[in-house]
């Protein structure tokens, strides 16, 4: 059963950081592809062991200060 997630993707230094909103699993890569491609590894890796119900998308959205 294949299922969508949200992925959040950040820079930090010469990495760039992907973490799974929904589950909270984290990866990184050297572009953006690459962290998605290891983000998905690791949350496939994560859910094998920790299984979770169906859970409705986030919402992303923005705001200002």
């Amino acid at each position: 059963m294949t299922r969508t997630f949200t992925a959040l993707i950040h820079k930090e230094d010469d990495w760039y950081v992907a973490t799974c909103v929904e589950v909270g699993t984290v990866s990184q890569g050297k572009d953006t592809e690459e962290a998605l491609r290891n983000l998905q590894e690791a949350t496939e890796l994560y859910l094998e062991e920790f299984p979770v119900e169906d859970t409705d998308r986030a919402l992303v959205t923005t705001f200002e200060v």
